[in-house]
């Protein structure tokens, strides 16, 4: 098998995904670099991509455990011992976690023989919450050579995925798309030398838009699913006030999720529902339309409650790379692409008068403007490259794919 091509079995929770982009280009720029993937979707999805195969497990063959848990325990009757001790002496930081867990173990019970009698050279968890507990399994049952990707969802959601530091200790490497998530990971005693940031990436720069003269009324735009973590309540509270210092906007807010009603009636309350536009989901293309559109994006994003945040979000250096301006608050990651004065702008969410001169500053001064604009064009450029990003991902792979070092077959014995 020739190391210049790997096969790398790439497991996702859901594939594709419409909110998952970022994984589609990682995908994208794969198989532009000429990887042989196997990508495997654990629940639902589509049956291709771009030409691409998708492996989506079908749940019926999970009624197979009934034979094949005794079977395999058999010839790895440790890692049978050392998954019930889990499941009896901690608990799952909530029923959705405990669930995808399972599915991702009982996936990997019913692909083992498959994957003994084909293994690629690789496995790549995309998530680290159920393909990362199909990876691992894989790992401790045949010793396939396994990676994981780390999330802020994985590590802060409920205080983290069940099982996170049992698996990411005995990857060949976790994969990190933040500095925050990183550190994270090595206050939890994961070893530092293991984790690796690779950011995320555009598979093409779109043309820098040339500055709206005259932005009055200054155009805003939010893409974020409608959820805690967003703080778009704070949004819609900037939006009052911005009313009532009397700047014009236009505002509108791209995406959808549960609290959708609840934000559309505080936007009656505040009074502002003639200036704020909920325009639901939409598809990648027509968000790319919304930034066309936009002078300013807003991220409101706080810590909600369950402990969830973002990372950092890839609409923050989309919007950089079209030329448009991004004002943010500084919680989770969006401080690694957004510096204070250089490529955006850094305000808390309670400062709402903060957030209202910032907005007012950016609707007028242009040289101001594009100053940040240059910068921030400047910073995807030389982070935010998908296929550069891929490439150093792929460099990984091959450092820890045995097939593709040696071209024997894989013969690793997994740990006790």
């Amino acid at each position: 098998m020739s190391a210049e091509s790997p096969v790398i079995a790439y497991f996702f929770t859901t594939f594709p995904k419409s909110t998952e982009t970022f994984l589609q280009r990682e995908i994208v720029a794969m198989k532009g670099l000429g990887v042989r993937m196997r990508i495997y979707s654990l629940w639902g999805g589509s049956a291709s991509f771009r030409g691409l195969p998708v492996q989506r497990f079908n749940k019926w063959r999970l009624l197979t455990l009934f034979w094949l848990i005794p079977y395999e325990a058999s010839r790895r009757p440790a890692v049978l011992r050392q998954l019930l001790h889990g499941l009896f002496t901690r608990r799952a930081p909530s029923w959705l976690n405990f669930w995808e867990n399972m599915l991702g173990a009982g996936f990997a019970c019913v692909v083992a023989r498959e994957f003994r009698r084909n293994p690629p050279d690789h496995i790549h968890a995309a998530w680290g919450g159920g393909p990362a507990t199909a990876a691992w399994l894989l790992w401790r049952i045949d010793g396939h050579s396994f990676s994981a990707a780390a999330h802020a969802y994985d590590i802060f959601e409920h205080g983290g995925d069940w099982w996170l530091r049992d698996k990411l200790e005995h990857a060949a490497f976790t994969h990190t798309s933040t500095e925050m998530a990183r550190r994270a990971l090595i206050e939890r005693g994961l070893e530092a030398a293991k984790i690796v940031c690779i950011r995320r990436g555009l598979d093409r720069l779109p043309v820098l838009k040339p500055l709206r003269p005259g932005r009055q009324p200054v155009h805003l735009v939010s893409v974020a699913r409608l959820v805690e973590k967003k703080g778009l309540d704070h949004q819609l509270r900037i939006h009052a006030a911005l009313r009532a210092a009397g700047v014009p906007f236009a505002a509108r807010i791209i995406g959808d999720g549960p609290l959708r009603a609840e934000l559309e009636n505080l936007a009656g309350r505040l009074g502002i529902a003639a200036d704020v536009t909920f325009t639901g989901h939409l598809p990648q293309h027509e968000v790319w339309t919304q930034l066309g559109w936009a002078d300013v994006l807003l991220h409101t994003g706080v810590i909600a409650p369950s402990g969830d945040r973002d990372g950092l979000p890839n609409v923050i250096p989309e919007a950089m790379s079209a030329g448009v301006l991004v004002v943010t608050s500084p919680a989770a990651a969006t401080t690694e692409a957004i510096t204070q004065g250089v490529t955006g702008l850094v305000i808390p969410v309670e400062n709402t008068a903060d957030w209202v001169s910032a907005i007012r500053r950016l609707s007028v001064d242009d040289a101001f403007a594009e100053k940040l604009r240059g910068a921030a064009r400047h910073w995807v450029e030389e982070n935010f490259d998908a296929h550069r990003n891929a490439a150093r991902l792929l460099g990984k792979f091959r450092e820890h794919a045995p097939r593709s070092r040696s071209q024997e077959p894989v013969t690793a014995v997994p740990a006790s």
